[in-house]
């Protein structure tokens, strides 16, 4: 069934994040070379909620958003789960990445959530310990296939402070990854789809596709 998604003339992606909705539109080129007509929507053009992540796991959320918007669209939804993990905080913030930005009207500010990191780090058994992990789980739904599609990647390197950098979203203005000096803030979007977390997770969907 997952050579089905070659045939498909729209996939929607199954987050409100503007930010990685134009992260995935560039990351999914591969798809549309293949499929010249394919429409790649978002979840906050059909007016959808955000579904509650209830899952323990990065995988968890991804699969229950994914499967979320398709039964809601009726069309192939991908979505994925994603957020960072410092090794001094065992692994925080994890799967509670976006919970610990504050939400206001403008959208999610993580300014909090980088002081709150340095915080921790700073209280922690190892202070100068900064090496960190970006985690995307990326989940694939289909319409008429109870089959879970699931890919995980990874992107290494350590968190810095002060945040550096104006571009990406999230937390890349305090993520170096392994091999540069520079933050995800602070690289272009294509140097940071080189060795990002979701790119990895995506190179392994499109080895699935034979692509």
């Amino acid at each position: 069934m997952l050579t089905s998604l070659k045939k498909a003339q729209k996939i929607v992606i199954a987050s409100h994040n503007q930010g990685k909705v134009r992260e995935f539109r560039e990351l999914l080129s591969f798809l549309t070379v293949e499929i010249p007509n394919l429409e790649i929507l978002s979840a906050s053009e059909f007016g959808l909620e955000s579904p509650d992540e209830t899952g323990k796991t990065f995988k968890e959320n991804a699969i229950l958003k994914a499967k979320f918007v398709c039964f809601s669209t009726g069309l192939p939804a991908l979505s994925d789960d994603s957020g960072l993990e410092v090794l001094a905080i065992n692994g925080d913030p994890g799967i509670y990445s976006a919970r610990w930005a504050k939400k206001n009207d403008k959208g999610d500010d993580f300014a909090p959530a980088f002081e709150r990191i340095q915080q921790e780090i700073a209280k922690s058994e190892t202070p100068n310990e900064n090496s960190a992990r970006f985690v995307c789980a990326l989940a694939l739904s289909i319409p008429q296939d109870d089959q879970d599609y699931v890919w995980e990647g990874y992107s290494n390197g350590q968190v810095v402070f002060p945040p550096c950098g104006k571009d990406g979203f999230g937390y890349d203005p305090i993520f170096v990854p392994d091999g540069y000096e520079q933050t995800y803030g602070q690289l272009s979007i294509e140097e940071k789809n080189k060795t990002s977390h979701r790119t990895n997770a995506l190179n392994l969907l499109k080895k699935s596709l034979d692509l």
